[in-house]
């Protein structure tokens, strides 16, 4: 197994999951971040089952040497940040992009079984250049079935929102105004997020792996939340104060787009937006119940929320 930007929250979260739970024979952590990878193999006591390659996924040939006799790929690794996407949106492009199409052909090069993709929320309807990489990937990784038809790699992507508990997120932020006493930065009171743990992020991967035929893109039916409630839930004492929403940023989340609705069905634990073209013989998920017409699955109007206490509860357990 391999895991692009292995060295990310939620490659450390796979990782750690893999070798407790899979028993894997050999597994690739592919990161251009050495002093990362140093840190990393610290936590991991250098277990000799984890085999560390230095590498960017704008390099193919390097992505070829690493996926040699390796099976299964999760590809994490991307450019992320919103605003440095607006100023240097030509290098997201380069990794975002044309690093997943690499990603795409190394792993059929190598015969590589199967390849899941991650995505965000922002690839859904995107309305800045993060999310318009994001969302090119995604189409990337689905048609790559088609260049892949003869052959044994079949590729899916896993689409999900906002992780608690990842580098980045907000939570931290929150604690140490809250220890310091000040008043929190609320974007909008009106703002609302889609929610999900690393744990069951990385639980939605593996379970992803057995399910897919290549094609799917796969979306968890997870929970929203207000970020009023969430900055209640970090530092009930503490006052806020509306900052207004950034650039490129969006009041609610979506995942699916209406527009899809047409070819989303929904299974127990997610919902599946399949292809629109399958030359490779996709067949429609088993047990599938189809949405309504025009069914968006937006963070303001979904059927599941946390509350104050829930992500009170949810801090405490990812302390």
């Amino acid at each position: 197994m391999l895991i692009t930007g292995g060295t990310g929250s939620f490659g450390k979260a796979f990782l750690r999951h893999v070798l407790d739970h899979l028993d894997p024979r050999r597994i690739v952590v592919f990161s251009r971040d050495e002093l990362k990878q140093y840190e990393m193999r610290q936590l991991f006591d250098d277990d000799q089952r984890i085999r560390w390659f230095i590498g960017d996924i704008r390099d193919r040939e390097r992505l070829r040497r690493a996926m040699h006799e390796v099976e299964y790929v999760v590809h994490a690794a991307a450019l992320k940040q919103v605003d440095t996407a607006e100023y240097n949106p030509f290098e997201y492009v380069q990794t975002n992009v044309h690093g997943s199409q690499n990603v795409i052909e190394a792993a059929i090069d190598c015969g590589v079984r199967k390849v899941v993709a991650l995505s965000t929320d922002k690839a859904s309807s995107p309305i800045n250049l993060y999310g318009a990489t994001k969302l090119t990937a995604d189409k990337l990784f689905v048609s790559g079935n088609h260049y892949a038809a003869q052959h044994q790699t079949r590729f899916s992507v896993v689409r999900y929102g906002n992780v608690m508990g990842s580098r980045g997120s907000v939570i931290p932020f929150f604690r140490r105004l809250a220890d310091r006493g000040e008043s929190l930065p609320i974007t909008d009171k009106r703002m609302t997020r889609f929610w999900i743990t690393l744990d069951q992020a990385v639980q939605f991967v593996v379970d992803s792996f057995g399910l897919m035929q290549g094609g799917e893109l796969y979306v968890p039916r997870i929970p929203s939340m207000r970020i009023v409630d969430l900055a209640q839930a970090v530092a009930p004492d503490c006052a806020f104060h509306e900052v207004g929403i950034r650039p490129g940023e969006k009041l609610h989340e979506e995942m699916i787009a209406a527009d899809d609705s047409h070819r989303t069905v929904r299974l127990a634990d997610r919902y599946v937006v399949m292809p629109t073209i399958a030359t490779w013989g996709y067949m429609p998920p088993q047990g599938g119940e189809a949405v309504s017409e025009g069914f968006s699955f937006r963070s303001d109007s979904n059927d599941m929320w946390l509350s104050t206490d829930d992500l009170q509860a949810l801090l405490a357990s990812c302390v």
